[in-house]
This record gives structure tokens, C-alpha cells and sequence, in this order.
């Protein structure tokens, strides 16, 4: 019989990396591992959407169907929603592990909420944090963390820059903390996505695209200045930004300022961003932080040539830099993008190709084959 790990990280925004980290982990596990199984816990319903999708995957419920009554962008909001989801969840959370005892809890957002209660209680289950990004790490929430370290089993990090920053905070021991790759390759989501070859009609040719939430973390104002001072690749590429949030009108305020509302175009949230990515000739990330970055390892997936910031937690580790994998520049530099936006224009046919060759043999480690095997060593301590 396998053992059962229950996966808790309750959103309001199913477009973040996170929430498809979970649920390809989910799928990978219960696919290829035979020790263990995933179920997701589904506190406020946020998974509704999901569930007819991968019939592999058990759902946890709480019948507290409230995602859609929460308020989703900005800061207060998005404190309100924390609350809201936090004294929703309190004592069904406590009811789930107190009754059902699965061998490991694995908590990868709103996760105070679990801290909180294995500081207060105990449970028979192993607690173990994942931790991606830029966690902001206050005085408050260091002083947390170090009370409740010697409750936590193990901690996962996606990327090892991001490892190696943990350890250097010193909250956790050292000897708990792992790299885990994201499983991002879902080779059979590629190849039924790839069916599907309808696209927009504004999207032609000669197209450069960029996708992510309309954030401040994704930083899409800085190719909108960059495509404005640069007239040559302005005449030759047209741009496609797909996502949608809180600074999405901003961002169309800016480019209808700028003149470009034909030449820089919002497209919204994709569900199959692949077709179009097939059907590009470039992709661009310009966040000020990733962990690792989904929508370049896609981009990879699709066999585009990839111009990165070299933001914190990921990009490098994925595409190396100018002499191997992709086009780097200094994150948040405008100077420094416009540099490299010249750089791929006349770069050679021949040496495309061989940045995407590199790439394609860096990925393999994202595999969903790949994660399940690595969480099973690491769950079973032969690693």
C-alpha cells in the first residue's frame, strides 16, 4: 500500500508557477512512484477548475467554496484573502491530519497556517516546506521559522541558488534543506496542446512573445521602454504579451502613450501558450526575480531561442550564458536589454541553434520522471 502525502498551498491565482508545481508534482508521483501518493488539499475550492482535468489526482475538500468571493489584486486584498483563508481552514486542516495521518504534509503556500498548527499540536505527519522565490524574510518571520524549524522534516528548493540562500540565512539546518526541480516537462500536455494550432489572427510572423502575470515581479514595462528607443528591431519584430493582473492597465496606458498599441499587443491569459510559442521567434523574460522560471523552460520546450534577464533564482542555472544557452542581460536594465535585443538580431543562424541545442539538454532534469524519482530518494532518505 503506498504511503500518502498530502500537499497543501491554497491561491486565489491559478496562474502562478506554484499552483502548477503542485499540481505536476501530484501528477508525476502517482504516476511514476511506487511508495507514495498525493492528494491536494482543496480548502476554499480554489481547484474546483482542476479536478476534471487529471483524474489521477484526489482532492482533498473542506466545502468551504470561497475562492471566487475573494478579493484577488493589491496588497490589502491580498492580505484580506490570506486571512480569510487562514480562519477557514484552521480546524479542518487540524481535523484532516489528526484523521487521516499521512506520512508527510508538504506545504508550498499559505504556509503559516501549518506552521501554526504543528507549533500548537501534534501530529503524527512530517512537515515539509517548499520555498521558491524571494520568501520576504522579516524580522518577524525569521524569528517564526527558527521556533518552528526543528518541526520541519525537510525543506525543498527549486533551484540551488535559492538552496544556497536558505542555507546562508541559517533558519534550517543545512543537512535538511534539497534542490528538487520543478516537474515542469508534461510531455503529455505538449503533445495534446501541440494539436491545437488555432491562433489569434493578429499573430503572424516575425513575432516576439513574453508571458507572466501583469505584476511588478514580472517587470514588462522595461521591454516596452526598450522596443520604444529601438527603432530597428521595432520595424522588423512585433510584440505579444499573454497574462493578465493588476498592472494590466497600466502597461496598455503606457504603449498607448508610446503610439504602439498596434506593435506591442495584449492577448490575456493563454490556457495553450504553446502554439504560440511554436510560432515565435524569440522569447523574452524580463523579471527582477524567478524560481526557476516555468515560462523558460516552456519557451525551451518549444525550441525558441530565449533572451533573459539575469534576475535571482533561476535563469542562469536554466540557460547559462552569452557563449552557451541564451542572451542575458542585467535585470532591470534598460541599456543593457536594448544591448542584447541588437545582439540577437545579427547573431548568426548557426549559433541560435546552438544556444537551443544547450538549453534542450539542460531541461531534461525538469522532467515530471526526473522529480518523482528525486522525491522518492529524498522522502525515503537514500539521498
Amino acid at each position: 500500500m503506498k504511503k500518502e502525502i498530502f500537499y497543501w498551498g491554497p491561491f486565489i491565482d491559478d496562474s502562478i508557477a506554484t499552483v502548477n508545481a503542485m499540481y505536476n508534482s501530484a501528477i508525476a508521483v502517482n504516476k511514476f512512484s511506487k511508495k507514495y501518493r498525493i492528494s491536494i488539499i482543496n480548502a476554499v475550492g480554489e481547484w474546483e477548475s482542476k479536478k476534471e482535468d487529471e483524474k489521477s489526482i484526489r482532492f482533498l475538500d473542506f466545502k468551504n467554496n470561497v475562492v471566487n468571493k475573494i478579493p484577488k489584486y493589491g496588497f490589502i486584498n491580498s492580505r484580506l484573502s490570506y486571512w480569510i483563508i487562514f480562519f477557514k481552514s484552521f480546524f479542518p486542516l487540524k481535523k484532516l491530519l489528526t484523521e487521516k495521518k499521512p506520512e508527510f504534509l508538504v506545504i508550498h503556500l499559505l504556509v503559516s497556517l501549518p506552521m501554526t498548527l504543528f507549533f500548537l499540536f501534534r501530529f503524527k505527519t512530517k512537515l515539509i516546506l517548499r520555498i521558491s522565490g524571494k520568501p520576504k524574510l522579516n524580522i518577524f518571520r525569521i524569528f517564526i521559522w527558527k521556533l518552528i524549524s526543528k518541526k520541519i522534516d525537510k525543506v525543498f528548493c527549486p533551484t540551488d541558488e535559492t538552496r544556497l540562500d536558505l542555507i546562508k540565512k541559517n533558519i534550517f539546518s543545512s543537512k535538511k534543506i534539497y534542490l528538487l526541480h520543478d516537474p515542469i516537462i508534461n510531455i503529455k500536455k505538449f503533445i495534446s496542446f501541440k494539436k491545437d494550432k488555432e491562433l489569434d489572427p493578429r499573430f503572424k510572423k516575425n513575432n516576439i512573445i513574453l508571458v507572466g502575470r501583469l505584476t511588478k515581479q514580472k517587470n514588462f514595462k522595461l521591454i516596452i521602454d526598450a522596443y520604444k528607443k529601438n527603432e530597428n528591431f521595432m520595424k522588423k519584430y512585433q510584440i505579444f504579451i499573454f497574462g493578465d493582473g493588476e498592472l494590466e492597465k497600466n502597461l496598455k496606458t503606457k504603449v498607448k502613450n508610446y503610439e504602439l498599441e498596434n506593435k506591442i499587443i495584449f492577448l490575456g491569459y493563454k490556457k495553450n501558450i504553446y502554439k504560440y510559442m511554436a510560432n515565435s521567434k524569440l522569447f523574452i523574460l524580463t523579471s527582477l526575480w524567478e524560481d526557476p522560471g516555468f515560462v523558460l523552460i516552456e519557451a525551451a520546450m518549444n525550441n525558441l531561442p530565449i533572451l533573459s534577464s539575469n534576475c535571482p533564482h533561476g535563469p542562469k542555472e536554466i540557460i547559462g550564458n552569452d557563449e552557451y544557452g541564451g542572451y542575458l542581460f542585467q535585470s532591470d536594465n534598460l541599456a543593457s536589454l536594448s544591448k542584447k535585443l541588437n545582439f540577437f538580431m545579427q547573431d548568426s543562424e548557426r549559433n541560435v541553434l546552438k544556444k537551443k541545442k544547450y538549453i534542450k539538454r539542460k531541461i531534461k532534469k525538469y522532467t515530471l520522471f526526473n522529480h518523482s524519482l528525486v522525491l522518492e530518494e529524498y522522502l525515503s532518505n537514500k539521498i
